[in-house]
């Protein structure tokens, strides 16, 4: 079997599905047999050490969506195409696609009207003309299926791993510049994406005050309108009172690299991820891999992801989220708990298993989905 892998993620920052392609490519590389039939197309933009398989095809024309509509298709052209990042050339035939999440369909105030049209007009060709498609989560194909009108047949899970946190160094040097040495502290992985709920985590946060030896750490981008929220505006209904004032067990850490994020995974106390939309959910992962407890919402596909090994909060309530941090921060027997089945969890998802799952459904062997975890709340 001859594999042309679609590149475009080489050219790009390292994100969610970014992160995804990569892993299962390295995993491919390092587990499979065939490597040497598999090539990966890239943009004249795109970085070498981006790619983990060596065999790079260049293809020099265009950049951007244009190379992946126009020169991507052409240089392919006969042979089978495995795009892993959302998307891909929509009239291509022998075109394999990983779907993550339906969030144009689901959460369409969260984008612009052009990228949104875009990706729903995308979306539609590539269902018509991709054989076989691919997602993350039971919950993503349950969505693909009836938002695109797809027979399930046509929709395979691969579950991303996350056991790529065990190759990266931790730097340390994060927790002494940030002031968190021998202090007990919350990891929030927020940015400007409103999925995120980041203004109800702050709010939740204000509710916290009398728990004065702990802080709160803010990862991630930092939107100064959020950020103001978390010294009193009111919040939905459900904020703190009105005097705006600093709130000094806030950190915000701002963009960190990966080896800092680890260390302030394994030096913190607890992770809080109430999300409102998710096709899979890494962070929950990732943080359970270090150590770190997680505290996340009941979205379905954080469910799928976590199984029991995370504590479940209403992501709608202020109240609730507060409650369920306080609980975790506070309770040394339930923390240590949730950190003992979080490793477990986390250490058995791989990237291996998902590269395995990935070539038998190329190669078009028998693969059937794992049901999903079933969720039991925790107090």
């Amino acid at each position: 079997m001859h594999l042309v892998v679609n590149g475009k993620f080489t050219a790009q920052r390292l994100t969610g599905v970014q992160r995804v392609a990569y892993e299962l490519m390295r995993a491919v590389r390092s587990t499979q047999r065939a490597v040497d039939e598999i090539e990966v197309a890239v943009p004249k933009n795109g970085v070498a050490s981006a790619s983990p398989i060596d065999r790079l095809r260049q293809v020099p024309w265009l950049k951007g969506d244009l190379w992946e509509q126009i020169a991507l298709p052409l240089a392919t052209r006969g042979e089978l195409l495995l795009s892993l990042c959302n998307s891909g050339p929509v009239f291509k035939r022998r075109h394999v696609v990983m779907v993550h999440d339906m969030a144009v369909y689901d959460t369409p105030h969260t984008f612009s009207w052009t990228f949104r049209t875009w990706y729903r007009v995308k979306f539609a060709m590539l269902m018509r003309n991709a054989p076989i498609l691919l997602t993350v989560s039971a919950f993503s194909k349950a969505r693909i299926c009836v938002l695109l009108g797809v027979d399930e047949s046509r929709v395979r899970v691969v579950r991303p791993g996350a056991d790529h946190f065990g190759r990266i160094v931790s730097e340390p040097a994060i927790v002494e510049r940030l002031g968190l040495a021998g202090v007990k502290y919350c990891v929030i992985v927020g940015s400007l994406d409103p999925r995120k709920n980041l203004a109800r985590v702050l709010a939740a946060v204000e509710r916290l005050g009398h728990l004065r030896d702990v802080k709160f750490v803010v990862v991630g981008g930092a939107n100064s309108r959020v950020f103001a929220q978390s010294g009193g505006a009111d919040t939905e209904g459900e904020g703190a009172s009105g005097t705006q004032r600093p709130n000094v067990q806030l950190v915000r850490a701002g963009y960190v690299s990966d080896g800092e994020l680890k260390a302030l995974y394994e030096h913190a106390a607890c992770l809080a991820f109430p999300s409102l939309y998710e096709g899979f959910g890494l962070p929950p992962l990732e943080a359970m891999y270090c150590g770190c407890p997680a505290i996340v919402s009941r979205h379905a596909a954080l469910a799928e992801a976590c199984g029991d090994a995370a504590m479940y909060c209403d992501a709608d309530s202020v109240e609730d989220i507060a409650r369920k941090i306080e609980t975790m921060l506070t309770d040394d027997t339930l923390r240590a708990s949730y950190r003992e089945m979080g490793l477990r969890h986390a250490h058995a998802h791989g990237w291996d298993r998902a590269a395995s799952e990935l070539m038998k459904i190329l190669r078009g062997e028998t693969y059937e989905v794992e049901p999903a975890i079933a969720v039991q709340s925790a107090a």
